[in-house]
């Protein structure tokens, strides 16, 4: 009888084992999802800054375009590419930081394109519309990256 008890106890701790580290195992897997994701959202913002310098040269090379819109564009841009966040400390204050430098760049990259439609030949070259529309797919895989780390964070 005694013996009985014994292996029962022994065999829920060997049960307790297994599930703790099962649930151990998801929670590293899912820690390497949230970094991944968070990697993705990264390599977005970099092709989109990446991006910006082409449009500058394009805009001031298209028009007589007025000088403060195009260094407010380069500031943001470089301001945006200096704060780096790195997946293994993602912390809710630097996320914030890098995401405040994110919007500065897409404020100005917002004032650039409403000062290009006052230059009618810019809007019809095709180096413009070219970099204009890789630039709004870049936009749309942000929203699709961010998306996508919002959702590995809820589920981590």
């Amino acid at each position: 009888m005694k013996r009985t008890g014994t292996l029962v106890i022994l065999g829920i701790v060997v049960i307790l084992i297994f599930w703790g580290c099962s649930g151990y195992n998801g929670l590293v897997k899912q820690d390497e999802s949230v970094k991944k994701a968070w990697n993705n959202v990264e390599t977005e913002y970099q092709n989109r800054a990446d991006l910006v310098g082409n449009l500058v040269n394009t805009v001031k090379g298209a028009a007589n375009f007025e000088q403060k819109t195009l260094t407010d564009v380069v500031n943001a841009r470089a301001a945006a590419t200096s704060i780096k966040v790195d997946a293994n400390n993602l912390t809710p204050e630097k996320v914030a930081e890098f995401q405040a430098a994110q919007a500065q760049l897409s404020g100005s990259l917002s004032r650039l394109l409403t000062t290009v439609e006052n230059y009618p030949t810019l809007k019809a070259t095709e180096g413009f519309q070219q970099l204009q529309n890789q630039l709004e797919s870049i936009e749309n895989n942000i929203k699709n990256s961010r998306k996508n780390f919002n959702e590995a964070i809820n589920v981590y």
